[in-house]
C-alpha cells in the first residue's frame, strides 16, 4: 500500500510524524512524507524517506491556501496513493479535499488540536468548526491525539466515529539518566542542589512564557531552562521583550538559560527537576510526555491535553491559564520539597509507561488505519 503523510511544516513532519512512518514501512508500506519544506526535513530524508515538499502556509489568506491546494491535488493525481493520512487543522482540510477529489480510496485525518477550541474571535472559530464538519464528511478514519477532543469531535457531529489514539514517545530515549544529569548540570555549572524548571516548547504567546518568567521570579531557590525556538511560520506577538525584562538583575538575571532549539532533550530533562508548560491551548503535548519519562513532576495548565496526562497531586500539579500567582504556588512548592518532586516523578514516569508508549501508540494507530 502507498501512503501519503501530509502536515504543514517540517517540524510537525519530524517530531510527530516520523514514528509513523518508521512503522508503516516496517510493515511493508511505502510512505511518502508531504510538508512546506525546511531544515528538518534534511534529518527524515537521511532515514532514507521520500519527501515532497509543497507550498503550505500557516495562515488564512485564501491566495496561499489556493496555491498550498492546488500543489496537494496534482501530487495527490500523480501519486495515486492508496491511503491519504492528513495532519494538523489547515493541511488537514486541504489533504482531504484534494483526497476525496481525486478518489483516494481511504482518507485519515489525526487531529492535534482543534482550532475551534482555540481563543480567538468567535467568526474564526466558527468556520473552523464548519470546516472540519465539512470535510469530516469525506473522511473515513477519523483520529484525535486527547480523549476530551475526540468527544468533542462525537458530540459535535464532526464524525459518526472519532477515535482517541494519543501521543507517544520511547521509553527507552526519556528517561532518568544519572549520567547525562551529572554532565549537563557540569557543563553549565549548575550544582546538583539548585532546583532546575525546563520548559520545551516553541516560543509563542499561547504557550505562556511570559506568564512562567514572572512565576519564576518568585521562587527564588529555581532556575528556569527555556528551551525552543520560534519557527519562521509562527504567527502572533514576539517574546523578546518579556525575556529582555526577565533578565535584569532584579528579576531573574543568571537564573534564566536560554537554550534554543536542542537536540538532547532527553539529557536536558534528565538533569531537571521540575517541568513546566503554562499553555493557553494544546492537543496533546508530547513534551509532557517526554518530561513524564524522564520522571519529572509536571506543572501544567488546565485545559484540554494537559488535564487528562497530569494527575493533579499525584504526578504533578495544575493551575489556570494565565494565572501567576498560582503556578508560582505550584513551582515553588515543587522547589521546596525533593521528596514530594521525586514521588510525582515516580508516578508520573510509571503513568507515561501505562498511557504512552510510542510503540503501543504507534501499533494501535497503525491497526485502525488498516495498514
Amino acid at each position: 500500500m502507498k501512503v501519503l503523510e501530509i502536515t504543514n511544516v517540517d517540524f510537525s513532519l519530524k517530531h510527530f510524524l516520523l514514528p509513523l512512518m518508521r512503522g508503516l514501512r516496517s510493515r511493508g508500506h511505502e510512505v511518502v512524507g508531504v510538508s512546506a519544506d525546511g531544515p528538518l526535513l534534511d534529518e527524515v530524508r537521511a532515514e532514507g524517506f521520500r519527501i515532497v515538499t509543497v507550498p503550505m502556509a500557516r495562515s488564512l489568506s485564501p491566495l496561499a491556501q489556493g496555491r498550498a491546494f492546488l500543489a496537494l491535488l496534482r501530487l495527490i493525481r500523480a501519486e495515486r496513493p492508496d491511503l491519504v493520512h492528513a495532519h494538523m487543522p489547515i493541511s488537514g482540510v486541504l489533504a482531504r479535499l484534494a483526497a476525496w477529489l481525486c478518489g483516494v480510496r481511504v482518507i485519515a485525518y489525526t487531529c492535534h488540536g482543534f482550532l475551534f477550541n482555540q481563543p480567538g474571535p468567535a467568526a474564526r472559530r466558527g468556520a473552523a468548526l464548519l470546516l472540519e464538519w465539512i470535510v469530516g464528511r469525506v473522511t473515513d478514519r477519523y483520529f484525535t491525539v486527547s480523549r476530551e477532543e475526540a468527544a468533542d469531535a462525537r458530540r459535535l457531529g464532526l464524525h459518526r466515529n472519532p477515535v482517541a489514539v494519543g501521543n507517544g514517545r520511547r521509553p527507552d530515549l526519556f528517561r532518568p539518566d544519572p549520567e547525562a544529569r551529572r554532565r549537563v548540570r557540569a557543563a553549565f555549572g549548575v550544582p546538583e542542589t539548585r532546583v532546575v524548571v525546563i520548559v520545551v516548547s516553541r516560543l509563542v504567546r499561547h504557550k505562556g512564557h511570559p506568564e512562567l518568567l514572572a512565576a519564576i521570579a518568585g521562587v527564588p531557590e529555581a532556575e528556569l531552562w527555556v528551551v525552543g525556538d520560534r519557527l519562521p511560520s509562527d504567527h502572533g506577538e514576539e517574546l523578546d521583550a518579556a525575556f529582555t525584562e526577565a533578565v535584569r538583575p532584579d528579576r531573574l538575571g543568571l537564573r534564566l538559560r536560554r537554550l534554543g532549539y536542542r537536540t538532547d532533550i532527553a539529557a536536558l530533562l534528565a538533569a531537571s527537576d521540575v517541568f513546566a508548560l503554562p499553555s493557553h491551548f494544546e492537543g496533546l503535548p508530547m513534551s509532557v510526555i517526554e518530561a513524564m519519562f524522564c520522571g519529572l513532576p509536571v506543572v501544567a495548565t488546565k485545559i484540554r491535553g494537559p488535564r487528562e496526562q497530569v494527575v493533579p497531586n499525584e504526578t504533578g500539579l495544575l493551575v489556570m491559564p494565565g494565572d501567576v500567582t498560582g503556578l508560582a504556588a505550584a513551582l515553588g512548592r515543587l522547589a521546596a520539597d525533593a521528596p514530594l518532586r521525586r514521588r510525582m516523578g515516580e508516578a508520573g514516569q510509571a503513568r507515561a509507561l501505562s498511557l504512552y508508549d510510542e510503540r503501543v501508540v504507534v501499533e494501535r494507530t497503525l491497526d485502525l488505519l488498516g495498514a
